[in-house]
């Protein structure tokens, strides 16, 4: 591996690690300074419609870890740079750090345009997940692999039992379960790739 590539490496690792940390930050932030959110009656999004700082904390907040998203997925093209599926899965994760982004630039009352963002944001991340944890498998990288899936599938779960059953009203809870579940699967694998770098600078 390059010096460059390397360099590369250890910055999209750190923007993995990043991603979600300045994501809920700016999402609690904006539900702090808007005490009519409420996680049965809302959406996330809701909040980046309301007048003054709490619009522009959540969709500041989406587009700035957007962009840190996009990093992350780009260095995913180095990291399983020897396997096809893996470089397939980076490209889809591309795609949808790119509908995070796109949420914050259109938010809810720009219709429809926001709801087929937000969509594919979490269709897209959930499908580069699977591809990326069969990538993982197909590389003998098996507690990876696993615990890929099974984020992926434990979000999908809660999106498939929220729609017929309503479990609760609004989407705020699933749409966190399933953000908290990608972030930690991100968190995981941007130190993996920190790590990666640290062997190879051995």
């Amino acid at each position: 591996m390059n010096l460059e590539a390397v360099v590369w490496l250890k910055i999209s690792g750190a923007c993995g690690i990043l991603t979600p940390i300045v994501a809920f930050t700016c999402i609690f932030l904006a539900i702090a300074s808007y005490p009519e959110f409420s996680w049965t009656g809302n959406a996330l999004s809701d909040l980046g419609v309301q007048e003054g700082v709490t619009a522009v904390l959540f969709n500041s907040g989406l587009i700035f870890s957007g962009i840190l998203a996009l990093i992350f997925a780009s260095g995913l093209l180095i990291f399983l740079y020897n396997k096809l599926l893996g470089r397939i899965g980076a490209f889809i994760l591309v795609l949808g750090a790119l509908a995070l982004i796109a949420i914050g630039i259109f938010p809810e009352n720009v219709k429809p345009t926001h709801y087929y963002v937000s969509v594919a944001f979490f269709v897209l991340l959930l499908i580069a997940m699977l591809v990326i944890g069969a990538t993982f498998l197909l590389m003998a990288k098996v507690k990876m692999g696993l615990f890929t899936f099974l984020a992926a599938i434990v979000a999908v779960v809660v999106w498939v039992i929220q729609f017929p059953v309503r479990f609760i009203p609004s989407v705020a809870v699933p749409e966190t379960v399933s953000a908290l579940l990608a972030s930690m699967w991100s968190i995981v694998l941007g130190f993996k790739m920190l790590k990666q770098v640290s062997h190879s600078n051995k």
